[in-house]
Formats: C-alpha cells, sequence, structure tokens
C-alpha cells in the first residue's frame, strides 16, 4: 500500500518517542486507504515471557495506532484525544526481535468522540493481535497541564519509505 505523508514521532512515548531509551521509536505513515501503518520490532526488554513480548506493550501499540489513525484521516496531528475503552485480543504469540506491522482505521468519528480497529501483524499479514479503541476527543492542554503539542511531537524525520508491503 502507498504511503502519503510520514506523521511526526514525540520525544518521549513509550511507542514513538525517539528519546525514550526502552521505547519502541516506532515511526507512524498515512496511507492511500486513510488507515495509519507502521513497521516495527519489539526488543528482548519488551517481554513478558521469553520468546513473547508482554501483553500491555502490545496494547499500547494498538492504542497508539488509534490516535494515529485519526491523524491520518484528517492528515492533522492538531487534534487529540484519550483513550476510555479498549478491547484487546491476542490471536497469536507476538515476538521480539522480529519485524511486525501495525495498522489502524477510524470507523466511526464524531465531534467529540472517535472508534478505530486496530491489528499487529507479521510481516506475512497474520493478525497476531487486534482491538477496538474508543477515544474522547479533548484538547491536549485538558490532557496534561502546561503540554506543548509542537515541543513534544517535535520530529518529523523523513525515511523514504514509500510503500508498505505485507
Amino acid at each position: 500500500m502507498r504511503v502519503i505523508s510520514k506523521q511526526r514521532n514525540s520525544r518521549m512515548c513509550i511507542i514513538c518517542g525517539l528519546d525514550n531509551e526502552y521505547g519502541l521509536r516506532a515511526p507512524f505513515y498515512n496511507m492511500e486507504d486513510g488507515s495509519v501503518m507502521t513497521r516495527f520490532r519489539y526488543r528482548e526488554q519488551h517481554q513478558s515471557y521469553p520468546g513473547r513480548v508482554h501483553g500491555g506493550l502490545i496494547t499500547a501499540m494498538l492504542d497508539e495506532m488509534g490516535l494515529r489513525a485519526l491523524w491520518a484521516k484528517e492528515l492533522s496531528e492538531e487534534t487529540f484525544g484519550v483513550t476510555f475503552s479498549i478491547d484487546t485480543k491476542y490471536r497469536k504469540p507476538v515476538p521480539y526481535d522480529t519485524d511486525l506491522i501495525g495498522k489502524g482505521i477510524i470507523v466511526k468519528n464524531s465531534s467529540r468522540f472517535f472508534v478505530t480497529e486496530a491489528c499487529v501483524m507479521d510481516k506475512t499479514g497474520e493478525v497476531l493481535a487486534n482491538g477496538t479503541v474508543k477515544y474522547l476527543k479533548l484538547d491536549v492542554k485538558q490532557i496534561a497541564k502546561d503540554a506543548a503539542v509542537h515541543e513534544e511531537m517535535c520530529y518529523l524525520t523523513e525515511d523514504g519509505i514509500e510503500e508498505i508491503t505485507f
């Protein structure tokens, strides 16, 4: 699928933060079908049992893709929200030190709420985990006191990715 544009990364987010030494540093791309996708890799530090990623970190990725799906749909990083419900289904063990693909898409969008479907897949496209995430739209200043969107979401690094296939 063709990449339309790349989204910004934050400083310290566990999923996308480029300054977080324990994070995934995942890049996110706005796709031609209105979804968001990422290519990423969990590391050994993200395990629960040997060879398996911790379920909380899998759910964290689904949650991240949900908000970013809104940005992909609107092609803007100005709208924020907070998760008020997430339903994760773990289909198969998610391995670390393996290339993975994430995808999120908006399934419902109103002035105050939005709902997304997100999944983590292996590189062949087999779904390892998926979920439905519901958000309440809020101004970033209502989410975190003294937060500055443009200071936190400050990295826009080009990497030449034009297509994501699986």
